[in-house]
């Protein structure tokens, strides 16, 4: 069976695009794949964290996996950190990849900004992580949205250099997962800009543990346009905000944008909107309740996070000492 491995940043305030974008497909996939899904912690801290915050952050990860569905039974649910694999497969990578391709990298441009000089190591390295967390698997497929592409792009040259350098076959060369109706979720307040936990306005995303009024005020308030909502996609396409609800919709309903175009086109926003928040608390008002009682029994939550990493550990031990004696190291 072919193996998955993906993961969330536990930074706070899980939304929408986390659940369309990542979080629904883990569920869909564990079915027919060997799945591995882990809070990625280490990341997480490339920017400084509070300690206190870092440590609920991540139960709330495994909580929001939890409550959408996703079987601690048929998936390894962990924390990153908890499996020492991934650092020392990270160091390995980092003798490996080349500094002009972590230049290319846009992500770290765009969260770096115009400070570059003061960006930490660890957030120029985060690509090379990412390769180690996918690699310490032998993962075959990763689910990603658009944005992270340019990352798995490079996690397959780094496998494949290490594999060229060592004549050996030892990583497969990954393959990316695009899964589905907005697997790009957009702000509410800016359709140009994706939905992000950072954003300073709460009306900008939906958080998973949102209630139905924090949601239904969050839908009212969206940004659109004056237009009623076209007969055909391609109408959308110069209308951001439209286009984002719609996709919105789309996901949630598990059908395509010209579907949904097909049910509201000549509808107003006044009438669209409604019918978007009774989907969207449909959907999401029982994850936000089972959240937010998993997240009062933190010692049941770590309880699967350290069974978790203790099936996680049983797959990448015997890898990183492959790895090790492929390198050259002494092995005691």
């Amino acid at each position: 069976m072919s193996r998955i491995f993906s993961g969330v940043q536990p930074t706070g305030n899980l939304h929408l695009g986390n659940y369309l974008g990542a979080i629904r497909n883990f569920v869909r996939l564990q079915d027919d794949y060997e799945c591995i899904y882990c809070a990625v912690d280490m990341h997480a801290i490339t920017i400084w964290k509070d300690p206190a915050e870092l440590r609920r952050n991540i139960r709330e990860v495994a909580a929001a996996y939890l409550a959408s569905g996703v079987d601690p039974t048929k998936s390894i649910i962990f924390a990153q950190s908890s499996v020492p694999a991934h650092a020392e497969l990270a160091w390995i990578f980092n003798c490996i990849v080349r500094i002009g391709w972590l230049n290319r990298m846009t992500q770290f441009k765009e969260k770096a900004g115009k400070n570059r000089e003061n960006a930490s190591l660890g957030l120029y390295a985060y690509p090379s992580l990412m390769a180690a967390d996918i690699l310490a698997y032998k993962a075959t497929h990763v689910p990603v949205g658009e944005d992270q592409k340019q990352h798995l792009e490079l996690t397959r040259d780094i496998a494949q250099k290490f594999n060229n350098d060592y004549e050996v076959e030892m990583f497969p060369l990954v393959e990316p997962l695009i899964l589905g109706e907005a697997t790009r979720v957009m702000s509410l307040r800016d359709g140009s800009k994706k939905m992000s936990k950072s954003d300073p306005s709460d009306y900008s995303r939906i958080v998973l543990t949102d209630g139905r009024d924090e949601l239904a005020k969050k839908l009212r308030k969206a940004r659109t346009d004056a237009d009623p909502l076209p007969e055909k996609v391609e109408d959308l396409a110069d209308r951001p905000e439209a286009s984002n609800l719609v996709g919105i919709y789309a996901a949630l309903a598990d059908i395509s944008k010209a579907d949904v175009l097909k049910e509201y086109a000549g509808s107003q926003f006044s009438t669209f909107k409604p019918a978007l928040t009774e989907l969207a608390l449909e959907k999401f008002g029982p994850i936000g309740e089972e959240m937010k009682r998993l997240m009062a029994d933190p010692g049941h939550v770590d309880a699967i996070l350290k069974e978790g990493a203790e099936r996680a550990n049983a797959i990448a031990e015997p890898i990183i000492k492959e790895v090790k004696e492929t390198v050259g190291f002494l092995i005691p």
